[in-house]
Parts: C-alpha cells; structure tokens; sequence
C-alpha cells in the first residue's frame, strides 16, 4: 500500500526576478534529476510546485470569537527562510520518504509530514 508524504522546502527569501536564466535552469535541472530518482526508487511524486516570495503572500487569521478574519500581506519580516516549495509523495514506506526527502535539492533544509488519512473518520 502506497502512503503519502508531504515535503516542505525551506530557503532564504528569493526574487524570481533577478534569478538569470542561467540559475533557474540549473535549479530545475537538480528538481528534473530529484524527479528521475524518485522515478528510479519505485516512488512516485503525486504533486508539488516553487511557491511564490512572501510579498504574494497573505496571513489569514480565521474568524474568532465573532471577530472578523485578519488578514496581512506579506513579506513577513520575522521570516527568514520560508517554504519555497512542496512535494508530495507516494512511497512505500516512512524509511522510503526520509531516503527521497534527503534528495530534495535545496539551498536550505526539508520537512517532512506524514499525510493524515481522512477516509472512514
């Protein structure tokens, strides 16, 4: 049976507009290689993508105790690295999904979540 795993992507705050050309390809190329080994381990990446700068970003407060929802836009200065991107993974097993998450390339660090199962709750 396949489980599921969600692989967050922290890094420094980024400006995909002043990334050259030369970079971003070469970024993708690591993301296209993750992709094969991924592909190669008998796994599969059922979704993922790059995540716009927190300054597309907006905080939202839900709604609490009849007060209306707050919401701030970014950039979030108390952030220093942020989620960037996202994977998620079908894997055989949480060994698996830790062996894949290394893989990830990044010029900051992961996290990986187990997905929750939700059928039959």
């Amino acid at each position: 049976m396949t489980q599921e795993f969600i692989v967050l992507i922290f890094e420094p705050e980024w400006d995909p507009a002043v990334v050259s050309e030369e970079d971003w390809m070469r970024v993708m190329q690591a993301h296209n290689g993750f992709t094969k080994a991924v592909e190669d381990a008998g796994a599969q990446i059922l979704g993922g993508d790059a995540l716009q700068p927190s300054n597309a970003a907006v905080r939202i407060h839900p709604p609490k105790d009849g007060k209306p929802a707050v919401f701030t836009d970014g950039p979030f200065s108390e952030t220093k690295e942020l989620v960037t991107g996202f994977y998620k993974l079908g894997v055989r097993d949480a060994d698996q999904a830790r062996e894949l998450a290394a893989l990830v390339p990044t010029s900051g660090w992961v996290e990986l979540y187990p997905v929750l199962e939700t059928t039959g709750m």
